[in-house]
Parts: C-alpha cells; structure tokens; sequence
C-alpha cells in the first residue's frame, strides 16, 4: 500500500522509516511560526527553564496582527518580541513593516515543498499551496518546540477534492473554498490532509491555491495542500535558497474521502453570519445594505486580488455612505501595487488603502464595526464579534464581489460588472 503526502512528511520528520495515519510521531519541523502572540510564547518557554531556544534560523517571527501598535499593550507585546529575538540570535523577524505572516513567509523564501512547518496561528495551513505540511498549533505547544525542536503529532488521514473543470467569468478561487466549506461543513475534514487536486485547481495560479490552503482550515483540516508543479517552481524560484524535495501521495495510497466538484458548476457566494459554513449564493444575498467593505487580509489581499478590485472600481467610486478599506497583504504587494497604479485607481475610487497586515480581521484596530453595522469582507472568518463588535455583521465573499457591492453599498452580483 503506498503512502500519502501527509504519511511521507511525517515521517520523515519524525525519524522513522513508515508512519501511517493515526500513528503519533515526534517530529521536528522544519520551520515554525508565530507573530504578535510570540510576546505570550516567551513567557511560557521562560516557565520551561530553558535558557536558549533550539534552532534560531528555523524560527520565523512577523509582527502583523496589531501593526503599528494600537495601544501600550500591544507596544509593549511587540517591544518583548524585539528584545527575544535579540536576545536569542532569531534572524528571521520581520517588524511591522513586512506584512501578514501568512504572506511573508512565502515570500521571504521560508515554505517549501515537502516541508513541515507549524505556526501558532490557525491559517499557517496556507503554505500548503507550496506543497508543504503546514498546520495551526497553540502557544504553549509552539513554547515546547522552542525548548526542545520537536511535537507530538497525529499522522491525518486524507480527503482529496478533486476540481474539474475552469471556474466561469466571475468566479475566484475564494468563491470555490467557500462553497466547498458551505457543503462540507465546518467540521467536514476535522484533522485531515486536505489534498486539492484536478484541472481546475492546476489551471489556478499560487495566489489562488493559497486562498483554498487558507481557509482549509474553515472546515477543521489539519492542513490543505496542492501538488507542486511549474507554476510552484516558478513562484520559489529566486525565493527559496536550499535544497528541497518535493513529496507527492502514492497513486495507491489510501484515502479517507474523496469529493468531486465540476468548477463550472460554481457561481459567486456569500457567507452569511455568523459562520463560514453559512454559505449562500450571491443571488441570496443581492441588496443587503453594507457599511464597510474590507479587501486584503491573509486569504485575499495578494497582487491579484487588488488587480480584480482595481479592474471592477477603475473610473468608477465607492457607493456614498460606505466606506472601503483595502489591505495588502505584505509591503512587496504594496510595492507593486503603487508601480503598476492600482493603489492609484482604488484611492481614486473612494478607498482607503491601509498600511500592509491583519487590520480588522481580528478586531483589535482599524476597521472596527460599530453595532447594527454590517461588513463584507475577504477574510477567512465571520464569527459573531470577529471585527470588533458582537452587535455587528461580517459577510465574507471574493475580491470582485467586495468590489461589485461597494460601487452600490449593498451586496451585488460581481457578474454584473466584471
């Protein structure tokens, strides 16, 4: 019987020869993780007595989730963070000039295929669409690994999602995984390997596989992963500067559940709240009022993402009454937004182009929602007070779709205008 990628990853990071699903390994990942939270981490692996962590170049370290601080709290968080990583020789930080972790690794050259990496955020499954084993872990989990380079992990069982097919003229890969989850649940691949695979998954680009990989973890997967191929190669090349193997399932591998979808099948979708799972197409939610519209974060705020925006609002304005914050995913996207103009067509639309990181998403700053108010975002999560508010509402859906409803204030098929 062969082995799937999940299987092989594991065990070679865990030193055995065959690990199988459920088996428990103990491996040492090749990279880990954490952000703003590391000010938290600290204070557990202090507790551990351990003077020094064990490996300072296989830690990374983003501040992106309260950029720049909101308060002395969070400036004392990320002060505690600087002085750590001094302290300790971490060479891998970035400060809150870089953008979100989920982003900034990739581009800093830290994913690669076949590797296993763990992060102490749930979304560190994005790095998937490189074709490496990337999942969440908590805090105290990640302050173990600090201390000794090694966690105690369940080999997952797999699910593969098959795509066939092309997605239609305005449809994204964001409206793909959402409708996935819609179907599947929540709980619909609770600690699995999530294996996306098929036509319509090979004709996306990595920004759109980074989409899906995110939000695996929206219907509990343990990590979502898309086969490396050229577009992969292409996207690492110059980025990654070591040695990788790239590791692919065994044809004859056993697979938990298999699930077929015909892209073409997809139209544009809407999660309502207060669920990912609440999935509705977009004609359900057609003139629902919007007070605040939200593009960028971890799951969407990628050069292309602002360039479908940007296509959708170019010679034309935000609806008066609405507002629309934009966040770039890393400064290298906002870069490269401000040389080819889309910042330029978005502010002239009416947006407000936000400083590259996590902004509203978590509800800590920039963007919160008042109560009674509703947002439509890009992001990954609607739970009841995600932005900020408990008494307020957040709509998740594509770039296009934000963009679609923001020249009306209310939410609006993106087929209309794309």
């Amino acid at each position: 019987m062969g082995r799937t990628f999940a299987e092989k990853v594991l065990a070679r990071a865990g030193g055995v020869e065959d690990a199988r699903a459920g088996d428990i390994v103990n491996a040492e990942p090749d990279v880990v993780m954490s952000h703003d939270n590391a000010a938290a981490i600290r204070k557990h692996f202090e507790k551990l007595g351990v003077e020094r962590v064990w490996n300072p170049d296989k830690i990374v370290i983003p501040l992106d989730h309260v950029v720049p601080a909101a308060s002395e709290k969070h400036a004392q968080n990320h002060k505690s963070i600087r002085e750590f990583v001094s302290n300790q020789g971490i060479r891998n930080f970035y400060d809150i000039n870089t953008g979100i972790c989920h982003q900034v690794l990739p581009e800093k050259g830290h994913v690669f295929p076949g590797a296993l990496i763990l992060g102490s955020d749930s979304h560190t499954t994005t790095y998937g669409a490189l074709g490496a084993f990337s999942a969440g872990i908590g805090r105290t989990e990640m302050a173990a690994i600090w201390a000794t380079g090694h966690l105690w992990l369940r080999v997952p069982e797999t699910m593969r999602i098959n795509v066939e097919g092309s997605l239609p003229k305005g449809v994204y890969p964001k409206d793909l995984i959402l409708h996935i989850i819609g179907d599947l649940g929540a709980d619909g691949a609770t600690y699995m390997s999530v294996e996306f695979d098929g036509p319509a998954i090979r004709d996306m680009d990595v920004s759109g596989r980074m989409t899906l990989c995110n939000m695996a973890a929206e219907m509990g997967a343990k990590n979502g992963v898309v086969t490396p191929d050229d577009r992969t190669r292409a996207y690492l090349s110059g980025r990654v500067k070591r040695q990788y193997e790239e590791v692919f399932s065994d044809p004859d591998a056993e697979v938990k559940r298999e699930v077929d979808y015909d892209a073409g099948d997809i139209g544009p979708v809407v999660a309502f709240p207060h669920t990912v799972d609440n999935v509705k197409p977009v004609e359900d939610a057609v003139g629902i009022p919007i007070d605040e519209f939200v593009l960028g974060t971890c799951t969407n705020g990628r050069l292309d993402d602002l360039h479908v925006a940007a296509s959708i609002l170019k010679g034309r304005r935000v609806a008066e009454g609405s507002r629309m914050l934009v966040f770039p995913a890393s400064m290298e996207v906002y870069l490269d937004a401000l040389r080819d103009g889309t910042i330029a067509t978005l502010v002239e639309a009416g947006a407000v182009v936000m400083n590259p990181g996590c902004g509203p998403c978590l509800g800590a700053h920039e963007g919160v929602l008042a109560p009674g108010e509703r947002a439509l975002s890009t992001a990954n999560r609607n739970f009841k007070g995600r932005m900020g508010c408990k008494e307020a509402e957040v709509y998740l859906a594509s770039p296009a779709t934000v963009a679609a409803s923001a020249l009306k204030g209310e939410i609006a098929d993106p087929r209309e205008v794309v």
